[in-house]
């Protein structure tokens, strides 16, 4: 009795779609991996912005302390902290009134001129967890630091401690 052997001239058609099931399945993992490194990122150059700005502002607080112009530092918390950068990021929208989030250009930095608070809106928001108000932004504003006076209530202390760029409220990225 004579055996015949085929050649083999490709792929079954179960072979076919368990490899096509396979390069999707790493496709949809490498995807996700790639946006959350996109949106870590983005954090990252946020953040690198938020302490360029914090710099600045320390220098500011110096040289007005240094040159006796400590009547001046209170202007600090109503200024526009881009205008204190010798080069706006390129991503800095401009100042507007009363900003809403939706109305932003996601991934920009825009000054409210209303509450004097400078306002990130994100790009990628798949791992970050807004603040109480739920809104895909972050908002900074220079809070100047009082020092306490023992026996005065705390809305008489006038004596400044110093200032800090932070933001309104908290914010938090899923790792």
């Amino acid at each position: 009795m004579k055996t015949r052997w085929r050649a083999s001239k490709g792929f079954t058609l179960l072979e076919l779609i368990v490899v096509v099931c396979i390069v999707a399945l790493l496709a949809t993992a490498l995807l996700s991996r790639v946006w959350f490194y996109q949106e870590q990122a983005e954090k990252t150059a946020m953040v690198e912005v938020a302490g360029v700005i914090q710099s600045e502002l320390l220098m500011r607080y110096g040289q007005m302390m240094i040159h006796g112009a400590e009547a001046q530092i209170p202007a600090l918390a109503t200024d526009n902290p881009m205008s204190w950068l010798a080069k706006a990021p390129r991503n800095y929208a401009g100042e507007f009134f009363a900003s809403e989030p939706g109305a932003l250009v996601p991934g920009s930095w825009v000054f409210d001129l209303k509450s004097h608070e400078l306002i990130y809106t994100l790009d990628r928001t798949d791992f970050f967890v807004p603040a109480s108000d739920g809104k895909k932004w972050i908002r900074y504003r220079v809070k100047l630091m009082y020092e306490p006076f023992p026996g005065v209530p705390a809305e008489a202390q006038k004596r400044l401690a110093g200032v800090l760029f932070e933001p309104v409220e908290p914010y938090k990225w899923l790792e």
